[in-house]
């Protein structure tokens, strides 16, 4: 089931903050004080403080095993300052079930139906799973950067562009 992250559970926003850090395999995690780190915790930090504070989560049997959430801020997805930033993470032991795809597509609706025009992201290009997501729902790379992708999913009206773009435009699967 989704819902809305209550108030009282935006703490658990710093948990999904170090699940959706990307770590490959075999690569040794980063100490979970990384998400205290300014670059990392301005996803969490006085959450729900600005209207344009938005969170969903994934419940299952009584446990939120998923989150996603948006805020407008200077992270590493930043457009501009009338485009939210979207951060998600669902538990390890309930990924590639659907929950991911399911938590996205309910915050895509979710800022369509707020007026938002659209929604960006940091990716990990070696995150091809993630990508594919993204891609998948209408997301379309924007900047290739050293290590991550900054994309882009059109809202609203524009939603249709954004997705006939990834038709038209020759767009790398990685």
């Amino acid at each position: 089931m989704i819902r809305k992250v209550q108030t009282d559970e935006y703490g658990l926003l710093t948990d999904f903050l170090y699940e959706a850090i990307f770590i490959k395999e075999g690569d040794v995690p980063p100490d979970r004080a990384i998400v205290y780190e300014p670059e990392l915790s301005l996803y969490v930090d006085k959450f729900g403080e600005s209207s344009d504070d938005e969170a969903l989560c994934y419940v299952l049997n009584g446990e939120v095993v998923g989150a996603i959430w948006v805020r407008i801020m200077e992270d590493y997805g930043h457009i501009d300052n009338q485009t939210p930033s979207l951060a998600m993470s669902v538990l390890k032991p309930y990924r590639h079930q659907g929950i991911g795809h399911q938590l996205l597509q309910a915050m895509l609706d979710l800022l369509a139906k707020k007026g938002y025009t659209g929604v960006s992201l940091s990716v990990s290009k070696e995150n091809t799973v993630a990508i594919h997501l993204y891609q998948k729902l209408g997301f379309i790379p924007l900047q290739e950067r050293k290590e991550d992708l900054l994309m882009m999913c059109y809202l609203g009206p524009l939603r249709h562009v954004g997705q006939s773009l990834i038709g038209i435009v020759a767009i790398p699967h990685w």
